[in-house]
């Protein structure tokens, strides 16, 4: 059996084995979710919450943002606190200060350290048993614990609402006034947070050590401190990263001996190709990719903006207009949309070229889609408005307006019409690729795993629409980073490393049949992890003790093949200075240069900083995460965007000579704005909001009184240089495309002269 067919193997069981597990895990936190009770009681008789309200109360979340104003479970924004955490830690106080009351002190904060702790000794046990019957489908609590609910649903009540009592909290938890104008759906609302907070402080059945979140969030009140096995599988996990990155090492230097180095043409094997109107139609894509770009930019900015100021930019009242929950919705909505953009229009231009021909309608097809795509920002980002803005009902909501899940926020209708969308864009790759994919050639095994990577993202899409409107939390978050996770880090990982594989090959710097292998092999070293790996992001949203192994063992294999990047970075630099021609195509490949390294370091180095069980559980929600998030998502994903993009555009321009200065300009604008946004803000917060949560409670690290001290304004503002460093960026990048079309300038010979 051949190498190439004995990969394909080893991918296909691969596939088959590791979402067999995923399914099995699925199903597992499905069974041993923390359960929604019918009904809440105290044992004097009085029913607090129902059902009904909890489910209410998650709608009315969702409709005022929902993960994009503060976060559940560690999981949404971060200038608003944690929900959860902080309920629990408010409620808990509330309890300690009304026993307090009862030995003569002021509250639980007058008593000295030896009564302090004897008074948090007396109530932990009380907190933590499990007091919910499912043969009646009853939580029962003490009165006493009613009480301190009243007093935690008052404090939210006066928040959410314009009370002036909460005037300075929403201020700086950059809320508008009145985030919540209806009283009855507050009290909702109040219903839900009290049921996410009692499932991380609540013991699973038969277990007197671990909560339905795996004792997260750090809480010392309740003895919320990190399982044995957050333990045990952070330990196993660096020891999985430490033999993956020798076996992968060993593979790759016995690999490299053997492989045939190809010859260089003499001349670019792609001047020749003309593109054909289908082609032609998906520039149009491109200019939206900078459009949407230079908006999520500066809705960035905004965002970030509202963390020094709350309410207001420069002193204009913004939040009465477009409040924190808005404008950060806009920011990661938009970042996904132009990232996928330029990937599916670079899949749309280059089907027809790998096929050899332009089906029949191909050009009608690319423009229908491209007007589904406006009418989808559009309306989805209206509709989030309209919901943000308490101008939407709640069933409409769930439709139309905005769902609350981060990424995932766009209302049910747009989630379906994107969906629909993306199978035309399936049918419109794979009939211009359908030539190619029959034909029996060196690049055949290349173009079935571009058109396989194709089906995918279309499909895997689809997982977002696997929850309702009433779907249990932990249910949404499974299905939800089936979105995030597996579509964006896999799925697009899979395509693009197909299409650069197929670019190589054409361009003659590549042997058809060494990056068959190489693209097979990656693709297989990559879901090996990257599969199995969603599961880190699910430690403490209900799973069990397997989820977190499996998770943490394969999220650490995520990390192996960054180990080498370096050489792929070598690899790409060596491409663009092998033959006077490929001058052409040197920035394209300079920004996957750039991908190299900030794979390596975005999301290599600072992913693995907040991977394994242990350092999540007190990094989940800091700006630790954020700094992942960012120089992963646009150092890895936005830069490979744009190679791809510019690699479309010089085929469409042909000869067309190119701004070198302008688009130097950008390559290290992006990459120095974004360098500077992580070390002289993100990092350096996440370090000391990290040591708050290690010294006080995870509550702490997102509270107000941390976030308000002046090294956090400084920290702030030190973001300032590398915001604008990297707008410039994105503005210089803007008048290169421009340019093209409106300043057009003829390649001459000065333009192919090695720089």
């Amino acid at each position: 059996m051949s190498t190439t067919k004995r990969l394909w193997w080893g991918l296909g069981i691969l596939l088959a084995a590791s979402f067999a597990v995923m399914l099995w895990l699925g199903a597992d936190l499905n069974r041993t979710k923390p359960p929604i009770p019918g009904k809440v009681v105290t044992t004097s008789g009085q029913t607090l919450y129902t059902h009904a309200d909890i489910m209410e109360g998650q709608k009315v979340w969702q409709s005022m943002g929902g993960m994009q104003l503060g976060s559940i479970w560690g999981h949404g924004a971060l200038v608003a606190p944690d929900w959860s955490a902080d309920w629990l830690h408010r409620e808990k106080i509330a309890e300690l200060d009304a026993s307090a009351a009862k030995l003569g002190a002021k509250n639980f904060e007058s008593l000295n350290a030896g009564q302090q702790a004897q008074l948090t000794a007396d109530h932990k046990d009380a907190f933590r048993k499990n007091t919910y019957d499912p043969a009646t489908d009853t939580l029962t609590i003490t009165d006493e614990r009613a009480a301190a609910i009243a007093v935690v649903s008052q404090h939210y009540d006066e928040v959410f609402s314009d009370n002036p009592a909460g005037a300075q909290l929403r201020e700086d938890y950059a809320m508008k006034n009145n985030t919540i104008s209806d009283p009855e759906r507050r009290k909702k609302l109040n219903a839900f947070f009290f049921w996410t907070s009692w499932a991380t402080t609540t013991n699973r059945p038969n277990s007197d050590k671990v909560t339905y979140t795996n004792n997260w969030p750090y809480e010392p009140l309740v003895g919320n401190h990190p399982a044995p096995s957050t333990f045990m599988w952070s330990f196993f996990s660096i020891l999985f990263l430490i033999g993956g990155v020798g076996l992968l090492t060993w593979h790759y230097a016995g690999w490299q001996r053997h492989e045939e180095p190809a010859v260089i043409p003499d001349k670019d094997p792609l001047a020749g190709l003309k593109p054909t109107p289908s082609m032609k139609a998906t520039a149009k894509y491109f200019w939206v990719v900078i459009a949407l770009m230079l908006v999520q930019i500066a809705l960035g900015a905004t965002t970030a903006h509202y963390q020094v100021e709350g309410q207001h930019l420069y002193g204009l009242n913004l939040s009465d207009i477009l409040p924190y929950s808005l404008t950060r919705s806009w920011h990661t909505q938009l970042a996904v949309l132009w990232i996928a953009t330029a990937w599916l229009a670079t899949g749309l231009y280059i089907a027809p070229a790998v096929g050899g021909h332009e089906p029949k309608f191909q050009r009608l097809g690319v423009n229908f889609l491209f007007t589904c795509l406006l009418i989808i920002v559009v309306g989805s980002f209206a509709g989030q408005w309209f919901a943000v803005m308490q101008k939407m009902g709640l069933a409409e909501n769930f439709w139309f307006g905005h769902q609350g899940w981060e990424y995932t926020d766009i209302g049910r209708f747009w989630q379906a019409f994107l969906f629909v969308g993306l199978l035309v864009w399936l049918a419109l790759v794979s009939r211009a690729l359908w030539p190619a994919i029959k034909a029996k050639d060196e690049r055949s095994s290349i173009v079935f795993l571009l058109f396989l990577s194709s089906v995918a993202v279309a499909l895997f899409y689809g997982a977002g629409l696997f929850w309702g409107s009433e779907s249990h939390i932990s249910i949404v978050e499974y299905w939800r980073w089936w979105v995030v996770h597996l579509w964006v880090e896999g799925v697009f990982e899979v395509f693009a490393i197909a299409v650069l594989a197929f670019l190589f090959v054409q361009l003659g710097l590549v042997r058809g049949k060494t990056a068959t292998v190489n693209v097979l092999f990656a693709t297989i070293i990559y879901l090996a992890g990257g599969v199995l790996g969603m599961f880190h992001h699910l430690y403490f949203v209900g799973t069990t003790t397997a989820g977190v192994a499996l998770g943490a063992s394969f999220s650490a294999l995520e990390v192996v093949p960054l180990a080498l990047i370096g050489m792929e970075a070598v690899e790409n630099w060596r491409h663009s200075r092998s033959t006077p021609w490929m001058q052409k195509y040197k920035w394209p490949i300079m920004f996957f240069l750039g991908v190299s390294f900030w794979n390596l370091v975005g999301a290599g180095l600072f992913g693995f900083l907040i991977n394994t069980p242990l350092a999540l559980y007190y990094m989940q929600g800091l700006n630790l995460t954020p700094l992942h998030g960012h120089t992963a998502l646009f150092g890895v994903y936005g830069m490979l965007a744009v190679g791809l993009m510019l690699f479309c555009m010089r085929g469409l321009k042909g000869e067309q000579a190119w701004s070198n200065g302008l688009l130097r300009a950008s390559f290290w604008a992006f990459n120095i704005g974004l360098m500077l946004m992580a070390l002289l803000t993100l990092l350096p917060m996440g370090v000391l909001q990290l040591n708050a949560a290690l010294e006080h409670g995870y509550w702490y690290a997102r509270s107000a009184e941390f976030m308000n001290q002046a090294i956090i304004d400084v920290l702030v503002w030190m973001r300032m240089p590398g915001d604008l460093i990297f707008a410039a960026g994105s503005i210089l990048l803007a008048l290169f495309v421009a340019g093209l079309w409106l300043w057009p300038k003829k390649m001459t010979a000065e333009d192919v002269t090695p720089q």
